[in-house]
């Protein structure tokens, strides 16, 4: 009766120590800024590249952008954030070579799955303007600079900068809870139809978590490109079509799959004058992620409307 009884103690005792262990492996992700597409500031031009085509007279701008994503965090099977709608506002102000601007991110819907993938447990997010009408995820303080050429030469070249002013909780996946900063070397041109921009720099991330599959491992290293070709519609009037390509990878380890989010864009726009001193510009894009990791959906699309003023 007693070696059955020791026998029974040191199988429930096994049972509990291994539940113990699962739990501990099942450790429980935190959540994080999951957005990978920051648009452009009132007179860039692109989604995310910039045009640097900043005019030597005081000019304001704003912006409005909805976008759709699937799938921007998928953890194997697992669909942690299955999609998301969002609106993007932005404000900006230009004088001689130099743009200042501000913008707020405002996720609309977000779905997610809840489970556990490759030993964590996540937490889907799942919400609507019904249930948090006022969310807004991290602001965005910029300042973009063109330093070499003209604004519609052949060649130009700029610095740029942006501080990210945490707001709202990380299991939403909206925010890092943390302050974040982005610094990039910009090019664009123009000649004949052909008009191009790229950047480069980086994204200076203090939040590391590499023991979390899926996300951040700290500071990243930002690349992107575009080039595209320019119709004249009627005298006041251009559309442009092209592809934008960007990403960005963690320095550790550099250009790893897991680490690394990369996507295209395939896009158009139509910019005109609406009276003398005011150009209104309408953008549409479609695209995905080539590396769909990271935070890149598998696919997104984008409109854009913006309105920019000349003040003489």
């Amino acid at each position: 009766m007693r070696s059955s009884e020791l026998l029974a103690g040191a199988a429930l005792g096994a049972i509990l120590l291994s539940s113990s262990g699962a739990a501990h492996a099942q450790a429980a992700a935190p959540g994080f800024a999951i957005e990978r597409f920051q648009p452009v500031a009132p007179g860039g031009a692109w989604f995310v590249m910039d045009s640097l085509d900043i005019h030597g007279d005081f000019t304001g701008g704003m912006s409005t952008t909805v976008g759709y994503e699937r799938d921007p965090l998928r953890i194997g099977s697992l669909s942690v954030v299955h999609e998301r709608a969002l609106a993007d506002f932005a404000f900006a102000a230009e004088y001689d070579r130099y743009r200042f601007s501000v913008a707020f991110e405002m996720p609309l819907v977000t779905r997610g799955t809840s489970g556990g993938a490759r030993g964590v447990i996540y937490q889907g997010p799942n919400f609507d303007p019904g249930s948090r009408p006022d969310l807004l995820s991290d602001a965005r303080l910029g300042l973009d600079v063109r330093l070499v050429g003209k604004a519609h030469g052949a060649f130009r070249a700029g610095v740029s900068g942006q501080l990210f002013v945490p707001n709202g909780t990380r299991e939403d996946y909206v925010t890092d809870d943390t302050y974040r900063a982005m610094f990039r070397v910009l090019a664009a041109g123009d000649y004949l139809a052909l008009t191009w921009a790229a950047h480069a720099g980086v994204h200076v991330r203090p939040r590391d978590e590499s023991d979390v599959p899926g996300a951040p491992r700290g500071s990243e290293l930002l690349l992107g490109a575009a080039a595209g070709a320019r119709f004249d519609l009627d005298d006041d009037a251009v559309m442009t079509i092209g592809p934008e390509l960007f990403g960005a990878t963690a320095f550790s380890p550099i250009l790893a799959s897991r680490a690394t989010a990369l996507e295209v864009l395939f896009g158009g726009r139509v910019e005109g004058h609406v009276g003398e001193r005011t150009i209104l510009r309408g953008k549409l894009g479609v695209g995905g992620g080539l590396d769909a990791q990271f935070g890149a959906p598998a696919w997104r699309t984008l409109l854009s409307v913006e309105v920019v003023g000349h003040a003489k």
